[in-house]
């Protein structure tokens, strides 16, 4: 039971797991008794299905998937191979993007209704036939979904806030306000799921007073982010956290620069993470999108990864972003596959964040510079309210 699947992209990229969806139809095909027939898919965008809606459908306008059975009418000599083709399916990922947010399901969930849907079409099923058609294949549908698909955890990612910029604003007056643990209750107060704060080894913005104020105060999740500084690791075996998350740290660096090169220092960061370990300390690596740097993190121990989206962010043109958002979807389905959790941050703003977020594998998203920034005139609640709506429905909505 072949599947082959192609991707034709004309306006934006959408990460599709092509290993998943392979899988997936093959245990469709399974399950449907079609083990001896191919199946051929193009995931497409909007643009491009909406030519083909109009040239085979005359309908002028993009849709989700369209069905093209093989006729065998004429084709008494295709019986002679091994694998008959069943027919082709051609999928708008942007659609399902939009869908998935509109139902409030996972990308994943949506591309798999969309198969499951596609493949009754040519196994024979329309549902435009009659009312009780339409009911037998919603049903064999649901039947088959119940079946064959297995949802993550959950299908929004969970937004934890740094604040780390508040006590940036604080120290350059040298006195007590903005208070960042303030902030941090105004943060879970609006529906952060957890704070983040970097210790830094020239405190530059959180002191040691505010991690140990913080432990105390944080309801949700307190994500320590620091170097592997003996001074710093000391610290945060006595305040525990509830994870720490390793990154690198330069004294030069307005702000955290990149990923930790996990490869190059495995042998030392192996008996960081173990300490972190033993003292049920669960450990994140900040790292590029790199698969290799993703290996390595898991071979060292760590329970979490959060990768970095600062090159996407900060890119110039669609077509770098898009090349950086496929780097990090995949990286992010390594690190699922490992049985990682994978947390994602640096560089996420207002504009940017939804497509990261709509990543399945996805767990938690760490934004703090956009969301304290947005305070500055919308007040810090709004801001992470306004943020979060991004992440649960991909835009901001209207209080």
């Amino acid at each position: 039971m072949p599947v082959h699947i192609a991707s034709q992209y004309t306006t934006r990229h959408h990460h599709s797991n092509i290993k998943y969806i392979r899988q997936y139809t093959n245990s469709l095909l399974l399950e449907l008794g079609l083990a001896d027939r191919e199946v051929g898919i193009l995931l497409t965008d909007d643009q491009e299905i909406a030519k083909l809606n109009a040239k085979y459908r005359d309908k002028n306008s993009p849709t989700n998937v369209l069905a093209f059975p093989f006729s065998y009418e004429h084709s008494n000599e295709i019986a002679a191979f091994p694998h008959q083709q069943l027919g082709d399916l051609v999928i708008s990922t942007d659609t399902a993007s939009e869908e998935a947010i509109k139902y409030k399901q996972s990308i994943s969930y949506r591309m798999c209704w969309l198969i499951t849907h596609g493949v009754l079409h040519l196994h024979g099923y329309d549902h435009e036939r009659s009312s009780e058609d339409e009911r037998l294949m919603q049903a064999k549908e649901q039947e088959l979904l119940n079946k064959l698909f297995h949802e993550r955890s959950h299908t929004m990612p969970q937004l934890a806030i740094n604040v780390d910029h508040v006590s940036t604003l604080r120290q350059a007056r040298g006195g007590s306000e903005p208070d960042p643990i303030l902030a941090a209750s105004i943060c879970e107060l609006a529906g952060a799921s957890g704070i983040v704060v970097h210790l830094r080894e020239d405190r530059r913005h959180i002191q040691d007073s505010d991690v140990y104020l913080l432990r105390k105060t944080v309801k949700t999740k307190l994500n320590l982010e620091m170097g592997a500084n003996p001074e710093i690791i000391d610290i945060a075996l006595d305040v525990v956290p509830d994870m720490i998350t390793l990154v690198p740290e330069k004294r030069q660096e307005l702000t955290t620069e990149g990923g930790l090169d996990v490869i190059s220092q495995q042998k030392k960061l192996a008996k960081v993470v173990k300490k972190f370990n033993k003292a049920n300390i669960p450990v994140s690596i900040f790292v590029d999108p790199d698969l290799d740097q993703i290996r390595a993190s898991h071979d060292i121990g760590a329970k979490f990864v959060e990768i970095h989206t600062g090159r996407y962010c900060d890119a110039e043109s669609e077509e770098i972003q898009n090349q950086e958002f496929e780097l990090i979807a995949s990286a992010a389905d390594e690190a699922y596959q490992l049985g990682l959790v994978v947390n994602g941050g640096h560089g996420l703003d207002y504009h940017n964040t939804g497509r990261i977020a709509s990543l399945d594998a996805m767990e938690e998203l760490s934004i703090g510079h956009a969301v304290i920034s947005r305070a500055v005139f919308t007040g810090l609640e709004k801001a992470v309210k306004d943020m979060l709506d991004i992440i649960r429905h991909g835009t901001m909505q209207i209080y």
